[in-house]
C-alpha cells in the first residue's frame, strides 16, 4: 500500500483518479470550511417560504433542528473526517453500496444545483433588484434575461476559478448574512418600539400534522448540506480538524440565522401577506422605514433618506447572499459530478480537472448551460410570472435534493462495517440510531413532495399545493415524478457509459498498482 492512500482508496481507486486527483491543490482551510458552510446551509430564497406558513413554522424550524440538524451535523463530521478522499458524498455512497448506487445518486445530488441556480436563486435576485432599485416594477424580458444570466455566469466563472480565488465569494457571501441578518434583527426590535408589532397568540406556534407535512420539505432542503465541504476533500489542508470545526459552528450558525428572521417577518407582517418569494424583501422594506419612509394604509411601503440607502445595501447583501449559495453548490456538487467521472460512475470527459484551475471545468460549463436552459424554459412556461417560476423550481429542486440523501445517510454504518480499520479522528455517537432515523425523515418527506398528504388524505385542502385544484392531483404527481424518473434514468446511463474507467480499477487491483 502506498503512503498516502487509505485502504477505502486501495481497494477502489482507479488509474485515471490518480492521474486526475494530482492537479488538485491544497488550499481548503479551517475558516473557508466554516464560511463555505454558512453559504450552503443558510439560502435566504427560502425564509419567506417557511414563513408563509405562521408561527408553527417557527416551532417546526426548532423541533427539526434537534431532531434532524443536529444528528445530520454528528454523522456527517465522522464521515467528512474518516473518508475525506474528493467527491466525499460520492464516494461514501459508492463506496457503502456500489458504484452504481452512486451513480444515480450523485446525478440527483449535482443536477439540483444547476436547476435551482438557474431558477430560484436567480429569481429571487431579480426579485431583490426590482423590489429595491426598481420601484416593484417587474423587468421587460430583455432586461430579464441579462441580469439573470449575468447572475448565471458570474457564479459558473466563481466555481471554474482556481479555489483560493474562487472561495472569496462564499467568504463575502457569509459576511453578507451576518451584517444583513444582524441588521434586520436589530431593525425589528427599533421597529416595535416605535410602531408595535403585528401580533400573534402563544396558540400560533401550535405544531399541526398539516403544518409539519407543508414545512418538514423545505425546512429539510434549509438543513441539509454539511457534507459539501467534503467535495473539495482533496483541497483541505486538514479535514480531520477541521471539519468537524467548521460543522459544528456552521450548525449553531445555522439556527440562528434561520430562526431569527423568520420569527422577524411574522412579528412584523401579517401572515396573509406573506409570500415565498417576497416575504422576506417585503419585511426589510417594512422595518426599514424607522430609518426614512412610511407604511401607507393600504400596507404600501415609501423608503425615504437612510431608509433608501440602507434598503439599497440591503438588497445588494441579498443579491450576493444569494449568489453565493449558488456557487458554493456549484462548487461542491460540481467536483462530486467529476469524481464519479474518473471514478468509473459517469463519462470519463467529465472526470478532468483542469490542470490550469485545478477545478472541473468542464462540468462548470455543463452546469452553466442546464442553469440557462432552466432558466428560459421556466420563463417561457410561466409566461414570465415570477411568482411560479419560483415556486415551480423550489418544488423541483427539494424534491431532488432530499432524494439523494436516501444514500448519503445510511452510508455511515455501512462504512463503518465494511471498514472498520480506517482512523477515525471523531467518531458519531448512535450511528445507526442517527442513521435510522435521518433515513425516514428523508424518505417521509420526499413522499410528501410526490403525493401530499398521503397516506391519509392525499391532495386534501390541508395538504395541497398552492395554486393547485384536486382534480389536478394526478398532474401534479406527474409533474414531481416524470423529471425525478427522468434524473434516475440518467444515472443509470451515466453508470453504464463510466464501464471502461471502471474496467481500470480491476486492472489496477490485479496488477497491485497503487500510484499516488
Amino acid at each position: 500500500m502506498s503512503a498516502g492512500l487509505s485502504k477505502i482508496e486501495v481497494d477502489t481507486t482507479t488509474l485515471p483518479a490518480e492521474s486526475e486527483r494530482n492537479k488538485l491543490r491544497k488550499h481548503f482551510g479551517r475558516f473557508d470550511i466554516l464560511f463555505f458552510l454558512v453559504c450552503t446551509l443558510v439560502g435566504l430564497d427560502t425564509i419567506g417560504t417557511v414563513a408563509a406558513s405562521g408561527a408553527e413554522a417557527f416551532t417546526w424550524l426548532i423541533v427539526l433542528a434537534v431532531i434532524f440538524f443536529v444528528p445530520s451535523a454528528l454523522l456527517t463530521a465522522e464521515l467528512g473526517t474518516a473518508f475525506a478522499e474528493e467527491g466525499g458524498p460520492y464516494i461514501w455512497t459508492s463506496r457503502a453500496f456500489g458504484r452504481l448506487a452512486g451513480a444515480v445518486n450523485n446525478f440527483l445530488y449535482w443536477v439540483t444545483n444547476p436547476v435551482w441556480l438557474g431558477g430560484t436563486l436567480s429569481v429571487s435576485a431579480v426579485a431583490a433588484f426590482t423590489t429595491f432599485f426598481n420601484d416593484g416594477k417587474d423587468l421587460s424580458t430583455p432586461a430579464f434575461y441579462v441580469f439573470t444570466l449575468l447572475f448565471i455566469w458570474v457564479g459558473v466563472l466563481a466555481a471554474i476559478l482556481s479555489f483560493d480565488v474562487g472561495k472569496w465569494i462564499p467568504t463575502a457571501g457569509a459576511w453578507s448574512r451576518f451584517v444583513l441578518l444582524g441588521l434586520f434583527t436589530l431593525t425589528v426590535v427599533i421597529y416595535a418600539f416605535k410602531h408595535g408589532l403585528h401580533g400573534f397568540g402563544f396558540g400560533d406556534f401550535s405544531p399541526t400534522y398539516a403544518g409539519f407535512v407543508g414545512l418538514v420539505p423545505v425546512l429539510m432542503f434549509n438543513y441539509v448540506g454539511f457534507e459539501l465541504p467534503n467535495t473539495a476533500g482533496d483541497e483541505m489542508t486538514d479535514a480531520q480538524k477541521d471539519v468537524p470545526y467548521g460543522i459544528f459552528r456552521a450548525a449553531g450558525l445555522g439556527v440562528l440565522l434561520y430562526g431569527l428572521p423568520i420569527l422577524g417577518i411574522l412579528l412584523v407582517l401579517p401572515v396573509k401577506a406573506i409570500t415565498g418569494l417576497g416575504g422576506f424583501l417585503d419585511a426589510i422594506r417594512q422595518v426599514f422605514t424607522v430609518y426614512g419612509g412610511h407604511v401607507a394604509s393600504d400596507g404600501t411601503v415609501t423608503l425615504s433618506g437612510a431608509g433608501t440607502v440602507l434598503g439599497d445595501l440591503a438588497a445588494v447583501m441579498f443579491i450576493l447572499t444569494v449568489l453565493s449559495s449558488g456557487v458554493t453548490w456549484i462548487m461542491g456538487s460540481d467536483r462530486a459530478l467529476a469524481v464519479s467521472g474518473y471514478d468509473g460512475a459517469a463519462p470519463r470527459g467529465l472526470g478532468v480537472i483542469s490542470e490550469r484551475f485545478g477545478t472541473p471545468v468542464r462540468v462548470n460549463l455543463l452546469s452553466g448551460v442546464l442553469s440557462t436552459g432552466v432558466l428560459i424554459l421556466a420563463h417561457q412556461l410561466t409566461g414570465g410570472d415570477a411568482g411560479k417560476l419560483f415556486g415551480a423550481v423550489l418544488g423541483l429542486a427539494v424534491s431532488t435534493t432530499l432524494i439523494s440523501y436516501l444514500g448519503i445517510f445510511p452510508a455511515l454504518p455501512v462504512l463503518r462495517r465494511k471498514y472498520p480499520q480506517v482512523e477515525r479522528a471523531y467518531r458519531a455517537p448512535a450511528a445507526w440510531p442517527i442513521a435510522i432515523v435521518l433515513t425516514l425523515l428523508i424518505l417521509f418527506a420526499s413522499v410528501q413532495l410526490l403525493v401530499p398528504g398521503a397516506p391519509f388524505d392525499w391532495f386534501s385542502s390541508d395538504f395541497r399545493p398552492d395554486g393547485w385544484s384536486y382534480s389536478e392531483r394526478w398532474t401534479y404527481l406527474l409533474t414531481e415524478a416524470v423529471p425525478l424518473a427522468v434524473f434516475i434514468v440518467t444515472g443509470v446511463i451515466f453508470w453504464a457509459l463510466g464501464a471502461p474507467t471502471r474496467a481500470k480499477t480491476k486492472k489496477t487491483a490485479a496488477t497491485g498498482v497503487t500510484q499516488g
